[in-house]
Parts: structure tokens; C-alpha cells; sequence
């Protein structure tokens, strides 16, 4: 069925459900999984003067290490195998859903699993949407996982760890 898919995953409780529906699919099909993490600085931390905006950047990436090492660790108790990938947007008019789009082309991706909130109205055009971008520019099949569905017990488990303070 799959051979390749990618999952983009941000830490929300939203990516835990679209990564646990990834796995799932990339067990059962014997596909390689590769979650993907996009760090996106605000543009607006760039117009701050005297401000660096090094600090949120390195603040992103070390998110993405973290929830990038969460979804390594899924994958390898269920089994599944793939390269985890954190990559950064551009200043010149990128964002996440251009990311994940040529991260899907350069992997061979048959398949894209993404969480959704499922925003509507005012807040979707204040927010903006991620997965509705994608949609529209994908080249393969998209599988969107809303916010609004149970969770799989290993999305629940994902969330539950995430919220736990280190020790």
C-alpha cells in the first residue's frame, strides 16, 4: 500500500494524533516513516531592533530535537523505521506548508499525515491553517487528523509524556 510517509509533527496534542495514525499505517504496511519538525521564526522577531532573533530559533530547535526524539522513540516500540528530519523556513516568503511539501518530494513521500485543528471562520483566517495550505499544494495523498477525534492510546501516551516535567 504505503511505502514512504511523512508526518508532520509540531508537539501538539493535534501532531500526537496525526503521528500515532502515521505509525499505525507505516506498521501495517510495512512503510518507512519520517516525521518531519519545521522550525518558522515570526517574521516580526527580524523587525525588533536590537532585538536577536537567534534566541527564539534556538529556542524552536530545540523543541523539534525533543519532540523529533518523542516520535524516534514511538516508532522504534512499534517498530517502525525512517529518518526523523527537522528543517527551517526562509525569510523570502516560505512557511511550514511550502517545508513539508518539498520535505514529502525529496523523501518519495506516497502518503502525508498531518493534525488539523479544524478552525473555523474568524479564527481560521486569524490563525491561518497549516493543513489547509498543504492541501492545496500537495502532490500525493494527504490524510488530515483532526483535533476533534478520540485518541489512539499511543497519542494519549505521546501527550501525557509531553506534559510531564523532566526529571
Amino acid at each position: 500500500m504505503y511505502k514512504k510517509i511523512l508526518v508532520a509533527v509540531d508537539g501538539s496534542a493535534t501532531s500526537s494524533r496525526a503521528l500515532a495514525a502515521a505509525v499505525d499505517l507505516a506498521r501495517e504496511s510495512g512503510a518507512r516513516l519520517q516525521p518531519v519538525f519545521v522550525v518558522d521564526v515570526p517574521l516580526m522577531a527580524y523587525d525588533v531592533p536590537g532585538y536577536d532573533p537567534s534566541s527564539i530559533r534556538n529556542a524552536l530547535v530545540d523543541e523539534g530535537k525533543q519532540v523529533l526524539a518523542d516520535a524516534t522513540a514511538l516508532m522504534a516500540a512499534s517498530g517502525v523505521k525512517g529518518p526523523p528530519r527537522m528543517l527551517e523556513t526562509e525569510l523570502t516568503g516560505d512557511d511550514v506548508a511550502h517545508r513539508v511539501q518539498l520535505a514529502a518530494q525529496e523523501f518519495g513521500a506516497d502518503l502525508v499525515v498531518m493534525g488539523t485543528h479544524g478552525r473555523r471562520g474568524v479564527q481560521r483566517l486569524m490563525l491561518g491553517s497549516v493543513a489547509e495550505r498543504f492541501v492545496r499544494m500537495a502532490t500525493c495523498p494527504v490524510l488530515l487528523v483532526s483535533a476533534h477525534c478520540e485518541a489512539s492510546p499511543a497519542a494519549a501516551k505521546i501527550s501525557d509524556d509531553a506534559v510531564k516535567e523532566p526529571s
